[in-house]
């Protein structure tokens, strides 16, 4: 069962059961997904890799929205926000460690042999496409740069 699939059945899981946060999430998710599915050209099937960048990117949005109503003294917005990225998070595949994520771009740059930070721009584009969805992007970039330097 592909991803899409699967929030389709969970929305409906959702329906049934009563989950008016989960459910509101899930639709969201969904709209997502639909969007880049009719992005790509009319292409029949989303892979699961796309709808899971999606999914992060949404997660991510939460995140950054919930606190700016943090700042803003907006605990009802913060939580109603954070609800909605634990049901994103639960979709993701789970994040790596900070040993993980220094093993695997150690790989990648023994790989693509490369030396210095000339080579950052090359490392992060295989770094990215590799760990998309387990790392966040600043999180690999600060890892790539204090092992080339």
């Amino acid at each position: 069962m592909s991803l899409f699939d699967q929030i389709n059945a969970d929305i409906k899981a959702a329906m049934l059961a009563r989950e008016k946060a989960k459910l509101e999430a899930l639709r969201n998710i969904k709209k997502v997904l639909l969007e880049a599915k009719t992005a790509k050209a009319g292409q029949e099937e989303l892979s699961d890799d796309v709808a899971l960048k999606a999914i992060a990117k949404l997660a991510k949005q939460g995140k950054d929205s919930a606190e700016i109503y943090k700042g803003q003294n907006r605990q009802d917005l913060y939580d109603q926000e954070m609800e909605q990225v634990k049901v994103f998070e639960a979709y993701l595949p789970s994040k790596m460690s900070d040993e993980e994520l220094t093993a695997a771009v150690k790989e990648i740059i023994v790989e693509l042999g490369a030396e210095s930070m000339k080579d950052m721009g090359k490392v992060m584009g295989a770094a990215n496409a590799k760990l998309a969805g387990r790392a966040e992007g600043k999180d690999i970039a600060t890892k790539v740069k204090s092992l080339l330097s």
